[in-house]
């Protein structure tokens, strides 16, 4: 008797339902971004379709993956979102993680925050998973509510450039976009899509120029005693510029953790060196090494948080906190 052969397809509008029973049935818990339905429409109904991938035997459905673009061209990259496979079926889950750059006419394919003991699946496809890089710079201060570290270093910056708000679609139109050489490239769709129109979560975007040329964006999102916070933080989400740009924004950044009371700010980043976050006046905290600079904070865990990803394409690849699916409050699901 031959095996039979999963139908791999991309799913319709119409089966939005579904789609979400069959995660509702085998995931641990209920997503918000599945079972909230402004997240899941903002996440996964794109133009012309439903942004899930299928696998089927026999009719019967077997395993799913939603994803999210990175820009509007084709042939861009996509981020995972969603992946889970019926139980006695990970073999057809995997197959079908393999054909999403077939399926959805992806360059590349990339996952934020996947579970550490998965990293072994990725690699068996060939692809680069390991650990997101955390970054942090302390304020001056006799004692701090929330971080903990031993021996705080204050490293030195410098930096020439200021940072301008970006306070609406029409501004980041008018600006267009800086010179980058890191993927995903993300163009004025997504970053309109994903820091303006995004719901539940508000962020500063900030442009950086020189002589009339745009150079840089940064994207961060401030947390305070409004969100249950106790004290400020200031987080960086997001970069677009060319490496060399960050250093030279270290004063401007000191200034922002200034303007908003921050005790530190931080940030996740995958693909920037760590020696230019130095420059721009980050600490790297490395496992074991005892500081403790909490993720969580609404309200505040006292724990650090460890996010591991993959890439189908490490080349010129970089990760934020806010791409993909994360950087999301945790919204609850009755």
């Amino acid at each position: 008797m031959s095996k039979e052969t999963p139908v791999l397809r991309l799913a319709r509008l119409d089966e939005g339902k579904r789609v979400i029973d069959f995660v509702n049935q085998y995931f641990d818990y209920k997503l918000p971004h599945i079972n909230l339905p402004e997240y899941f429409d903002y996440y996964f109904r794109g133009e012309g379709g439903l942004q899930f991938a299928l696998a089927e035997l026999n009719g019967e459905l077997v395993a799913a993956a939603g994803y999210l673009h990175t820009n509007r061209q084709p042939g861009s990259g996509i981020w995972v979102s969603v992946w889970i496979a019926a139980p006695g079926h990970n073999g057809i889950g995997l197959e079908l993680m393999n054909a999403l750059p077939e399926l959805t006419g992806a360059a590349f394919v990339s996952c934020n925050n996947i579970r550490p003991k998965t990293m072994a699946f990725y690699r068996f496809l060939g692809w680069t998973a390991d650990r997101v890089p955390h970054y942090y710079r302390l304020a001056r201060q006799v004692s701090y509510r929330l971080a903990r570290v031993e021996k705080p270093e204050f490293l030195p910056v410098s930096g020439d450039l200021t940072l301008d708000s970006v306070h609406s679609v029409t501004r980041l139109e008018g600006l267009g976009l800086p010179p980058s050489p890191h993927l995903p490239h993300k163009d004025l769709w997504y970053l309109a899509h994903r820091y303006f129109d995004f719901p539940h979560q508000r962020y500063q975007v900030w442009s950086a120029s020189e002589n009339g040329r745009l150079l840089a964006y940064l994207v961060t999102r401030a947390v305070g005693p409004e969100q249950g916070c106790p004290v400020p933080v200031l987080r960086i989400v997001d970069f677009i510029g060319e490496d060399a740009v960050l250093p030279r924004l270290g004063k401007a950044i000191d200034q922002l953790m200034q303007q908003t009371g921050a005790e530190y700010a931080d940030c996740y980043c995958w693909g920037i060196p760590a020696e230019v976050f130095r420059a721009a006046g980050f600490c790297e905290r490395r496992e074991g090494d005892g500081a403790v600079i909490p993720n969580y904070l609404t309200p505040p865990v006292d724990d650090n948080t460890e996010y591991y990803f993959f890439t189908s394409k490490p080349e010129n690849f970089t990760l934020f906190k806010a791409d993909g699916d994360q950087d999301r409050p945790n919204l609850k699901v009755e």
